[in-house]
């Protein structure tokens, strides 16, 4: 699986996204964990995201 290989790799941060019934997209976040090397759950965001990691991003999902 791709997502076992990005943990391999070292990268820090993970998102997913997928559609909703209600057609605005959901995001799921993943953060690395070094210990492990496997991504622990982060943040789900629907409607808007407000990140702060790995960058500060705003993006509204209803426009997407």
């Amino acid at each position: 699986m791709k997502v076992d290989q990005y943990a391999k790799a070292g990268i820090p941060f993970y998102w997913r996204i997928e559609q909703a019934a209600t057609g605005i997209p959901i995001v799921y976040t993943y953060v690395l964990d070094p210990a492990t090397k496997a991504y622990r759950d982060g943040e789900m965001f629907t409607g808007t995201v407000e990140a702060t990691a790995p960058f500060s991003i705003t993006v509204d999902l209803g426009v997407m």
